[in-house]
């Protein structure tokens, strides 16, 4: 039994040093700073609580959060719909079914900042694509990225765009997996195929939906590429998410102190608010 538990540990010790190195110290360290003063060339200095009463007085930390929340408004129900229909649309008996199902999945797998940069292009207002199709048809150009109304959706819009296949994929597999004699029961009895959408494949889905939806708020709440590359938090502010202030902070202020103090409001909002998605969907449905 010794012996047994001795080649457990021995082989558990890759994780255990991994976790410890790469999870387990960075979060003490994060911790200790939320405590300090930190620029990373001078001695840290203590502060004590002067970081969080700094957070929650700080108008461009709740400018961030709120920015965040618009951009989960749009970018969550807009991702779930698309990625439902598509699944549902994927699993049926169509023509070069697997090419479409690559196609939808591709633009995961493409590095964010190059989908960044591509969408970056296509919203320019004087030579971006869009623009062009707009003006094309009589219609006036839009500032997609310049206007603080219309630049916080052009990103949840691009962000969609970029994720929707992991989600399609997941949901697919969720379809695959609702035995069909339900379907035939319900077409007997004269549902259509909108009724057995909403009558059995959502309600069948709803292992995967709570997944989709937690995982989506998590990504969207980490969401930092896109305003970074494609409008560095502005205009005025207005595209600012919790992720790219927390950089700001770290990397152009070297505040690390009040940078990790963000950190852990963050997990903080993110553990919370996906712990209240789960129970309002798990009592929905």
């Amino acid at each position: 039994m010794l012996h047994q538990t001795r080649t457990g540990w021995f082989f558990a010790s890759p994780y255990i040093i991994f976790f410890l190195l790469f999870s387990a110290y960075p979060i003490i360290f994060s911790l200790n700073l939320v405590f300090h003063r930190w620029n990373i060339i001078s001695p840290m200095e203590f502060v004590g609580l002067e970081n969080i009463r700094y957070l929650i007085n700080d108008p461009l930390f709740w400018k961030s959060i709120k920015n965040t929340l618009w951009f989960l408004f749009i970018h969550i129900p807009l991702q779930v719909v698309v990625a439902l229909v598509l699944a549902n649309t994927l699993n049926e008996k169509i023509r070069g079914v697997m090419f479409f199902r690559a196609s939808f999945f591709l633009p995961v797998v493409i590095s964010g900042v190059v989908v960044t940069i591509l969408w970056k292009n296509l919203y320019s207002t004087e030579t971006g694509l869009l623009n062009n199709i707009l003006t094309l048809a009589g219609l006036r150009k839009v500032p997609w990225l310049t206007d603080p109304t219309w630049a916080m959706p052009s990103i949840a819009i691009m962000a969609t765009w970029k994720n929707v296949g992991l989600y399609t994929v997941l949901f697919l597999s969720g379809v695959q997996g609702i035995p069909r004699y339900l379907y035939e029961a319900a077409k007997l009895e004269g549902a259509s195929k909108f009724q057995q959408f909403i009558h059995i494949t959502i309600p069948m889905l709803n292992p995967v939906l709570i997944m989709v939806v937690i995982l989506s708020t998590i990504g969207g709440f980490n969401l930092f590429i896109e305003p970074y590359m494609m409008t560095g938090g502005g205009p005025v502010n207005s595209t600012l998410s919790i992720v790219l202030y927390i950089y700001k902070q770290a990397f152009s202020f070297f505040k690390m102190g009040y940078a990790a103090t963000i950190g852990f409001a963050l997990a903080l909002i993110i553990f919370s608010v996906t712990l209240i998605q789960r129970q309002l969907i798990e009592k929905n449905y």
